[in-house]
């Protein structure tokens, strides 16, 4: 045989052997870890003594790092210190536009001297993983005017999302019943859009 076939064949069969161990290394990762779920695993069922309320499983502990860095789950801590000027109660968003005047834009933070304010609320699910998550809640349905510094309806204050990765928990049978043991449960990961921020857009129709 060639030199060059040799090389060739050589080099198919090293691929197709690193294929096979990629493969088995997908199949075997955990799928809450990042990897691709194997068809016929499913995800461990923990009962409340090996992993209490508001905890996660150890491995996923290097994604909870990564949890910390996202803006819903950084603003917590500061917004539960404030009290009262933090995650506020009180009427629906869109109930209570302000009035901006230039001695409060002076001292207000970005979320406050906004033309489309907006506040944040601590939103709490046990069963979600991070449980607290900051909500921006748009404070107008219209804009403010930046001459007049009230609110216009030639624009539309509208949310900003972002997506985040969280973990439910979820019941779960620890003896394969398919009925849910009491106070036994798993973690499925979930995507789900978190409100952070306000803008002012133009109206889809005249108003």
């Amino acid at each position: 045989m060639p030199a060059a076939a040799r090389t060739a064949t050589a080099m198919l069969l090293s691929g197709i052997l690193f294929l096979n161990l990629l493969s088995e290394s997908l199949a075997h990762r955990d799928p809450l870890h990042g990897g691709t779920p194997h068809l016929h695993r499913t995800p461990r069922c923990y009962s409340a003594e090996e992993l209490p309320q508001g905890q996660v499983p150890p491995h996923l502990l290097a994604r909870s790092a990564r949890w910390e860095q996202a803006l819903p789950v950084a603003l917590v801590p500061s917004l539960e210190a404030a009290g009262p000027k933090g995650p506020q109660q009180g009427p629906p968003a869109g109930s209570r536009c302000p009035t901006l005047s230039p001695e409060q834009v002076l001292q207000a933070d970005t979320h406050e001297r906004s033309i489309s304010p907006w506040r944040y609320r601590v939103d709490t699910d046990e069963d979600r993983y991070p449980q607290k998550l900051a909500v921006a809640e748009c404070l107008c349905r219209g804009c403010i005017n930046t001459r007049t510094g009230q609110e216009t309806a030639a624009l539309n204050s509208v949310a900003l999302h972002q997506s985040l990765l969280v973990l439910r928990r979820r019941p779960c049978s620890r003896h394969g019943t398919g009925a849910p043991s009491p106070g036994a449960f798993t973690f499925h990961t979930e995507f789900i859009r978190v409100p952070v921020g306000c803008t002012c857009v133009l109206p889809r129709s005249a108003q």
